[in-house]
């Protein structure tokens, strides 16, 4: 466990981060391996079709992981306050909820799957990749909400160095178990989707085990498990702002996708080109994913603790950071764009690669240009955002998410039209700003009606302590 209320905000936030940052990147990296071996075994359709699935998996997962961040919110605020019984009922409610929502959201999901693809005008050559892929995802979705709220209670009182170990031996078992099903099996995209669940699973079970053994102040009581609607209220009012913010944010994504499709005739190659630079994409950004985590726990514990000051430190130190992690990632981009376009191209099996292949870099690389310029901006959401969501301010966070969607759309159905595909590529870096503006107008008010709360019981207490 790790106490964050008291220390350098600049180390703590930092050595946080970082476990955190790694565990990402291994988590994109097994995501981009279902997608290579894919592109190289089957063909390009293959690879295509299970890219395209990426904004439905993010509406309904991303969903996930909002609820579950959500409940680790108020987990991170009861340790912060020095609250154990609190923070095992905190934990007992989690699970609980956690119990529902993969009930409700398996029964909404695999029968919305198809749908949502004819939504995003999804290809008929891509379609059944899609489809067979996006149903075993979401069927498995237990497992994806049990290993997120097991890492998010370790994350929640400090601890973000133990799931990432739990994480590299998840990655690596879904590398192993592609290999097996994919390529052993001829299980192809089907294979991807099982491997992904299964490593999900088993990694949540190790950390649920280890938290058992390693943290005996966290073992659940019987009485731990006593169902208490105020609780279960207090969890949901965090969580759900948080898991809609992530679910707005994928239709904004889904619409973007939508218009992307529509381009397919007249920009040739630029569907592949889109799935396999976002995931370079996706593998670059994860420094500010990770600088949103670590700021939603350091916001919420010293929130419990009543350390606001240390909240608004936090959020310079995270802006720091962002403008570090913005260089590294246009570095990233720009500098291993080729070597990492060609793991998903294999122009010897596809003709249509080989046909369109200098389209399909030059789509990709004017896309990643375009996104990693722009990174200050997205990292600035992820500080923000996260800073409220740890304070308790989830609604806000969650309107903020309106205005990306918002700003999506309008580019969607404007920018896209005009520009085609540079419309695509510019409409992620103007929704980005859009939530920008108002997350940070936002968190000014809500931090500037607390510091004028906080002065007057200062003033109080400063002639006591003079008279002391």
């Amino acid at each position: 466990m790790k106490d964050l209320t008291k220390g350098n905000p600049f180390k703590l936030i930092l050595l946080f981060a970082l476990p955190v940052f790694l565990g990402c990147v291994f988590q994109q990296l097994y995501n981009m391996v279902d997608t290579v071996i894919v592109g190289n075994t089957v063909n390009a359709s293959a690879l295509t079709g299970v890219g395209l699935t990426g904004p439905i998996n993010f509406l309904i997962l991303g969903f996930v992981n909002g609820l579950t961040s959500g409940f680790s919110v108020r987990i991170a605020q009861r340790f912060g306050a020095d609250d154990m019984d609190g923070v095992r009922r905190a934990v007992a409610m989690s699970f609980m909820l956690c119990v529902v929502i993969t009930v409700v959201l398996t029964a909404v999901a695999v029968p919305l799957a198809a749908p949502l693809l004819r939504f995003m005008e999804v290809g008929e050559d891509y379609f059944p990749y899609a489809y067979n892929y996006l149903f075993v995802i979401f069927l498995g979705i237990g497992a994806t909400v049990f290993y997120n709220m097991t890492a998010g209670i370790l994350r929640a009182v400090g601890d973000s160095r133990n799931p990432l170990w739990f994480l590299i031996a998840a990655a690596v078992l879904n590398v192993g178990l592609d290999f097996v099903f994919i390529m052993g099996l001829k299980m192809h995209y089907h294979g991807a989707a099982l491997a992904t669940v299964i490593s999900q699973l088993l990694s949540g079970v190790a950390c649920f085990i280890f938290i058992c053994i390693r943290h005996p102040e966290l073992r659940l009581t019987r009485a731990d498990w006593k169902w208490s609607w105020r609780l279960a209220g207090g969890h949901i009012a965090v969580g759900l702002p948080m898991a809609l913010q992530f679910s707005i944010t994928a239709v904004g994504c889904m619409i973007q996708q939508k218009a992307l499709n529509g381009l397919a005739e007249s920009s040739l190659g630029a569907a592949t080109a889109y799935v396999a630079a976002t995931k370079i994409d996706n593998l670059a950004a994860q420094s500010f994913v990770a600088l949103g985590t670590a700021l939603a726990t350091y916001s919420g514990q010293n929130c419990g603790a009543g350390r606001m000051d240390r909240v608004r430190t936090g959020v310079k130190v995270g802006m720091v950071y962002v403008a570090c992690g913005s260089v590294i990632g246009v570095a990233f981009c720009m500098g291993l764009y080729y070597p990492l376009m060609d793991l998903f191209l294999n122009a010897e099996i596809d003709p249509n690669v080989a046909l369109y292949y200098d389209d399909i870099l030059a789509y990709g690389f004017k896309y990643l240009l375009i996104q990693s310029a722009d990174y200050l901006f997205l990292g600035t959401i992820y500080i923000y955002r996260n800073a409220l969501q740890g304070i308790g301010k989830s609604t806000l966070a969650m309107m903020g998410g309106v205005v990306e969607l918002g700003s999506r759309v309008l580019t969607a159905f404007v920018f896209v039209k005009i520009w085609g595909f540079t419309g695509v590529c510019f409409s992620n870096p103007i929704a980005w700003v859009a939530c920008d503006v108002f997350l940070m107008i936002a968190y000014y008010i809500v931090m500037h009606a607390i510091k004028k709360k906080e002065k007057p019981q200062q003033e109080e207490q400063t002639p006591l302590s003079a008279a002391a």
